[in-house]
């Protein structure tokens, strides 16, 4: 199952990368949990099921231009999947430029992604999932 759980991963970032909501139900469980590492609010809790991303998307959108997540490796690292990669953008107010590593960490029920998790570090991802480098 972890090869297809990597392929998953990789799908689900595509499909959140083109802000694809229509392949939610195929990619994700209805309980999906969304835990950004930079969340747009300061005591977020993570956004939950379709509309929680839905609203993610909005919010992203009205604070970031061109937000964009390159992945650079996935790892099976047993029942969950780590991306390695970058996380790039330009906030819409200030002009500022974000170029900084990130690393999400997807979790699995029936084959779809029930739970991502992102870090700024990929240390934080590994010890998340019981691991370290």
């Amino acid at each position: 199952m972890s090869k297809e759980n990597v392929e998953v991963a990789k799908r689900a970032m595509t499909a959140f990368g083109q802000r694809d909501l229509d392949s939610y139900e195929e990619l994700f469980t209805p309980d999906f949990e969304w835990l950004p590492a930079l969340p747009t609010t300061i005591e977020s809790e993570g956004y939950h099921g379709r509309a929680g991303v839905e609203r993610y998307f909005a919010e992203i959108s009205e604070t970031w231009e061109a937000y964009r997540v390159t992945p650079e490796e996935y790892r099976d690292v047993g029942d969950s999947v780590l991306m390695v990669g970058r996380f790039e953008t330009r906030g819409k107010a200030s002009g500022v430029a974000v170029d900084s590593p990130l690393a999400v960490v997807f979790e699995f029920h029936d084959g779809r992604c029930s739970r991502s998790s992102a870090f700024f570090h990929s240390e934080q991802a590994l010890k998340a999932v019981g691991l370290e480098e």
